[in-house]
């Protein structure tokens, strides 16, 4: 039943009731700087454009990842580590190495590729340092750097490959040529604004010889639609790049379908070049004899070329030049100077290749760039290193289940789908914690609400966890073409009636019976009519033939209020919104949403039926503004809501808090942004997270997760710091935040040998509670926190006086292992302190790092037992005051233990650790008195003073490690009971329990010794 309308204002009267609001001006980012986000992979990596590697040193290279930034290898690709995080932009073209000192590199952003789902950069970087730090050197506007080259013998004299914008005229575009190191940039070949540069390079033995392929290339607006204009060609120039003439001779021409040349120079004899040519009919592997004076072409398999507009990469052996290498769905090699090829790199499904850099001192080594990732051979191609080890996936969208620990699910761009786990249960995201599930690469994900086993997605399929089963569910058996789908088609569950699942291509569907028949509930949502965009009109000659009937249904909103209201985006620009479950429809487009304003992603209001939000992505207009709008009364009227995000950040993504009414989450194609008043000023929320594309996000209790076109998955663990956000805690002295409902989990169940350091894996969430506490100015000591239980006896507390405990003298690995140690921090802003659930670590005389080790986060064994599931007070006493709030725990739902068997191994658990305190208490005790028997023994004279000293030392010493039960044995078999008990959250055997309760009383027996020993042999000072 639907909530009523008296509710509905119930709701969002209280919804509204929030604590004082903040100035809509910019906020200062230390109110929020201690949220971090954390990457959970998969570790399969995503589309890889630039490559190169470094000659003099064969086991170095750097590869430029579309939205993924720079990574570099120093161990033949068996580590990543990206060194491109802190700047400004992630999406990367092509990167060069300057011969003569490999120190100096050049990095073009913008990936410099003709597709659907590409991304712009903003220009020229270069590093001195082998990619330590990075300086911005211009071209900021040529959007797309196809290529850089570098002098092999001048590391300042640098060409640039500028393709331009992508989907419209500019004039920054041509091949560029510094001089000084890209102090300055002087545009040396230049067509047009609607021609840019695709590739450029030198003669490799005479740099003032200097080719250039130039591109006329643009996609349109809609799915699928390409043209090439008049004055694309290859050209040359042997001054240095100050002149250049184009070299036609045996090529195809513009009349007859010219596209994008790739071409390449054999080192071995510099008149001998390759290319790869992109024309419907002419289209293959030429090559000149003449350095690029006459042409032939050596091969017309499309095998080889046919995907030339995405690829055309070609490269010749260093040392042979009839050995050539054509890059294409998969790559291809030829003995015979380009005549025949034979596939030595790919697989079924299209490995799609993009570059190839070859080692010129020794051709066995090469680094193949494509859509998998980049992969190195040694051995000339006889085994390759994986792209498994690179967390640089393409997801559309991202949406998790309703399962504890949740997990997350997208598509993957190039490769299929992704499930994987948001906590791992070995203390790390590894290969063990994800799987596919049954998605296509470009498609939404949809768990069942109420299975989540079962997984929908794509166009459309439904996967089975359990048997891993795929199947087809497709509203029709064979396309009839009555219905448009696009590669990305929304796919939705509603989140009144979980039943109901909606799939959107022209016209939206909807099944109640996981897809094994379906209802049309919509006419065609999209627009029947419009003009070429501007942008195209060079193209198209204004012809509307082929921009009939384009469009699709983009995103689809169902209300969190009412099953009857759905709120649809289509990619040309229309936003429509049903009240009655697809009867009908109204239109409630703003009137500035032109024709392919494409609504990437629509959001009802959790709120009201009233309110929903929408991302406008124009990129395809040649419009990289930020669009956001927002409607409060049906879609009869709109705002724009962007203040804040920077103007060249085309927004993917919109969601509103389900908690805070007003505050928002954008995706943009560089960061994540949020806003406390519903849009009317955003926030940058990047943090520790590189530039990269977040194409969706959602709010999954108090998480957010995202997931990026370049960079994986992310998840900002605990985000209710900006729930709470508000003029108190700006103005407070100090200010303790509430924290998250938090699980108790376990920290890390593995019993096996731990992964190697160099093995990858995604983060796991802190173990325990996150505290998050301001303060303005620094606090005086006594600084404490205090963890209190239901009683208000003290569980737990942490002092600014505490100090930290040692490594182990015998500790017998690296350290690198290690877990550093917490401080809870005293100086002015935002801070936060994790605890780890756990009371207080005994004094035990041994301890141990356990096998469950992971990379820089293994803490010291053992730890404190854990607490019970409740209801717990967080106290921050700063500068004489207290502050207080609520923290509930909950168990691992998956735990299958009684109420009583946990409260047994709680208190199995809390008697130990505190019979092991008393232990080592009085092992100190009775080791002190045994030093001062030794002094006076020391200086007693033989006889009977002597005598007795001796006897109550060795009494003392029976006590302490005797043959009999002593404190020093106790104080391992108590450990090891604890350890035992705290090992898995299972009910304690009988045995255990005899165990604890009978070391207990002989701990009680060797105390009572002790004590009688203190009472009549010891002498009072």
């Amino acid at each position: 039943m639907a909530p009523t309308r008296t509710a509905l204002a119930l709701v969002a009267a209280l919804a509204l009731a929030d604590p004082p609001a903040l100035s809509a001006q910019k906020l200062d980012s230390t109110l929020y700087s201690t949220l971090e986000w954390r990457m959970i992979g998969p570790f399969r990596a995503g589309r890889t454009i630039g490559a190169t590697g470094v000659r003099g040193q064969p086991n170095v290279f750097y590869v430029g990842v579309n939205n993924g930034g720079v990574w570099k290898t120093t161990d033949y690709g068996h580590v990543w580590t990206p060194i491109f995080d802190a700047q400004p932009t992630g999406s990367i073209g092509d990167l060069a190495v300057a011969p003569s000192n490999p120190n100096v590199i050049y990095v073009g952003t913008g990936e410099g590729v003709q597709r659907p789902d590409l991304s712009t950069g903003d220009g020229v970087y270069k590093s001195t340092d082998a990619g330590k730090t990075w300086r911005h050197l211009g071209l900021r506007d040529g959007q797309q750097i196809a290529g850089v080259i570098v002098d092999p013998r001048d590391e300042n004299r640098v060409f640039v490959a500028v393709l331009g914008h992508p989907y419209g005229p500019n004039p920054e575009r041509g091949v560029y040529r510094s001089t000084n190191g890209g102090g300055t940039f002087e545009r040396v070949l230049y067509k047009d604004e609607n021609t840019g540069a695709a590739q450029v390079g030198f003669d490799p033995g005479n740099p003032q010889i200097v080719y250039a392929a130039l591109w006329a290339g643009r996609q349109g607006p809609w799915e699928n639609s390409t043209w090439n204009g008049p004055l694309s060609g290859l050209f040359k120039s042997v001054d240095g790049g100050t002149t250049w003439r184009q070299l036609t001779t045996g090529l195809p021409t513009t009349a007859q379908g010219l596209g994008r040349i790739g071409f390449t120079v054999a080192p071995s004899d510099t008149r001998r070049m390759y290319a790869t040519v992109d024309a419907p009919a002419l289209g293959g592997i030429y090559r000149s004899d003449d350095a690029g004076e006459t042409w032939r072409r050596t091969n017309s398999d499309v095998r080889v070329w046919g995907r030339a507009s995405d690829f055309a990469e070609v490269k010749v052996d260093p040392r042979n030049a009839d050995v050539v290498y054509s890059a294409n769905i998969s790559t291809h090699r030829s003995t015979d100077g380009g005549v025949t090829f034979t596939s030595i790199k790919g697989a079924p499904g299209g490995d799609d290749y993009h570059r190839i850099w070859i080692n010129p001192d020794n051709p066995d080594i090469m680094l193949f760039a494509s859509d998998q990732g980049a992969t190195i051979t040694v051995n000339g191609g006889q085994t390759w290193s994986s792209w498994y080890n690179q967390p640089t996936a393409q997801f559309y969208h991202v949406i998790t289940d309703n399962r504890i620990p949740y997990w997350v699910y997208g598509g993957q761009q190039e490769s299929g789908s992704v499930g994987t786990m948001s906590r791992g249960d070995y203390g790390a995201i590894t290969f063990r914690e994800w799987n596919p599930v049954g998605v296509e690469e470009y498609g939404y994900v949809a768990p069942d609400p109420l299975d989540p086993n079962i997984v929908y997605g794509g166009k459309i399929s439904r996967f089975d966890q359990r048997s891993r089963e795929v199947q087809n569910i497709s509203p029709e058996g064979v396309r009839s073409g009555k219905f448009r789908f696009l590669r990305t088609a929304p796919v939705i569950f509603s989140t009144v009636d979980p039943h109901t699942l909606y799939f959107g291509s022209n016209v939206l569907f909807k099944t109640t019976n996981g897809g094994h028949s379906w209802d049309i509930i919509s006419d065609d949502l999209t627009r029947q009519t419009y003009d070429v965009p501007p942008s195209y009109t060079m193209y198209t000659g204004g012809n509307l033939d082929r921009a009939k009937n384009r469009g699709v249904i983009y995103t689809v909103a169902p209300s969190f209020r009412s099953v009857n209201t759905i709120w649809t985006g289509s990619d040309d620009g229309f936003i429509q919104v049903t009240h009655d479950g697809g009867k009908t429809w109204t239109n409630v487009t703003p009137s500035a949403l032109t024709p392919w304003s494409k609504v990437s992603l629509m959001e009802a209001s959790h709120f009201d039926d009233e309110s929903a939000y929408a991302a406008v992505n124009r990129f395809k207009l040649d419009d990289l503004r930020p669009h956001i709008y927002r409607t409060h009364d049906g879609g009869r009227s709109w705002k724009e809501i962007v203040n804040g995000i920077p103007n060249n950040e085309v927004v993917n993504a919109v969601r509103e808090d389900p908690v805070r009414r007003g505050l928002l989450f954008a995706g943009t194609e560089r960061a994540v942004y949020f806003s406390l008043d519903d849009g009317e000023q955003w926030q940058p929320l990047r943090l520790n997270m590189p530039a990269t594309s977040i194409r969706d996000l959602v709010i999954h209790d108090d998480d957010i997760v995202v997931g990026t076109h370049g960079r994986s998955f992310w998840i900002l663990d605990d985000m209710t710091p900006l729930r709470q956000l508000d003029s108190r805690v700006a103005s407070a002295a100090a200010y303790l935040f509430k924290p998250k409902l938090t699980y108790r989990f376990r920290r890390n169940k593995n019993t096996d040998t731990p992964l190697p350091p160099e093995e990858p894996a995604g983060k796991n969430p802190p173990d325990g509670v996150i505290i998050h506490y301001r303060l303005a100015s620094s606090a005086r000591a006594p600084f404490v926190l205090d963890i209190l239980d239901a009683a208000g006896r003290t569980v737990r507390s942490f002092s600014s006086a505490d100090s930290v405990d040692p490594i182990e003298p015998g500790f017998n690995a690296p350290t690198y292992w290690l877990r550093p140690q917490q401080r809870v921090a005293t100086g002015p802003g935002m801070h936060r302190f994790v605890w780890d659930l756990h009371y207080a670590p005994p004094k035990v005389l041994a301890h141990e790092y356990p096998i469950s080790a992971i990379f820089g986060d293994t803490p010291r064994f053992p730890l404190g037992p854990a607490v019970l599931p409740g209801v717990y007070t967080v106290r921050l006493t700063v500068n004489g005051r207290a502050y207080s709030q609520p923290l509930t725990v909950k168990m691992d739902p998956r735990v299958q233990i009684s109420e009583a068997g946990l409260r047994l191994q709680h208190d199995i658990g809390v008697r130990m650790n505190d019979a092991i305190g008393r232990d080592f208490a009085a092992l100190a005790q009775v080791r002190e008195r045994r030093g001062v028997l030794r002094t006076e023994r020391a200086g007693a004279e033989a006889g009977e003073v002597a005598d007795s000293l001796a006897a109550l030392d060795s009494l003392l010493l029976g006590i302490e490690s005797g043959s009999g039960r002593n404190l020093v044995r106790l104080n391992g078999e108590l450990a090891t009971i604890l350890d035992t008990v705290e090992g898995a959250d299972a009910e304690p055997t009988t045995q255990v329990v005899a165990t604890a309760a009978y070391l207990e009383q002989t701990l009680a027996s060797v105390l009572s010794e002790w004590s009688e020993i203190q009472r009549t042999r010891l002498r009072r000072k």
